[in-house]
């Protein structure tokens, strides 16, 4: 559990993830909590995200929503052998689940922006830390301070979920980005009744 910046973030259930998005007031930023929750992705990308990067000309939302590399972590270069060690940001396209895609059907953004989430003056996407704060806003309202949340677990729910639905680790490498399977496998939080389960199955 994630407390005073240590630790690892805590994974939600459904029901916390429900009275988290019920406090948030803003459509705008209710779609900023779905967005998360549904795509996995880390919250500094998706307050990058353009209009164009989610919805099509025609203002239907896309098949697949674009995280361009450039807003997106970098993720370390471990092969010895290439010997340039820079990190490597890489383009993720994500498949719009269907909750998420009515989610965006009826969310109709400034079609006179180019920001999925402008800020005030409309020049720029708000910023990582105003988004953290609608977060830890929305946490405390709904009675889960004490839990350990941050925008980072969204993204280890995301992976969890995937997880316990049997999804094999190449296969959620390959949804979330990750390059390193270890780093991968530390997102998964494995509960008593995990172990218990996995060891019945023998």
């Amino acid at each position: 559990m994630k407390n005073d910046k240590e630790g690892q973030s805590a994974v939600l259930t459904n029901a916390e993830c429900s009275k988290i998005r019920n406090q948030i007031k803003s459509r705008k930023y209710k779609l900023l909590f779905d967005l998360a929750c549904y795509t996995g992705e880390r919250w500094g990308a998706i307050v990058k995200l353009r209009i164009a990067d989610v919805y099509s000309e025609d203002g239907t939302p896309r098949e697949y929503i674009n995280f361009r590399a450039r807003t997106r972590k970098a993720s370390p270069n471990r092969n010895p052998k290439a010997g340039n060690h820079t990190p490597k940001r890489k383009n993720r396209q994500v498949p719009v689940h269907p909750v998420l895609k009515e989610i965006l059907l009826s969310y109709k953004p400034e079609s006179d922006n180019t920001w999925v989430f402008p800020n005030r003056s409309g020049d720029k996407p708000i910023s990582f830390r105003w988004a953290d704060a609608i977060l830890r806003t929305a946490v405390e309202k709904a009675g889960l301070s004490a839990k350990g949340i941050s925008t980072h677990s969204t993204r280890r729910t995301f992976i969890t979920n995937l997880a316990n639905k049997g999804i094999n680790l190449a296969m959620i490498k390959k949804i979330t980005g990750h390059t390193d399977l270890k780093v991968l496998s530390l997102y998964i939080e494995i509960s008593d009744d995990d172990i218990k389960n996995a060891i019945a199955t023998l």
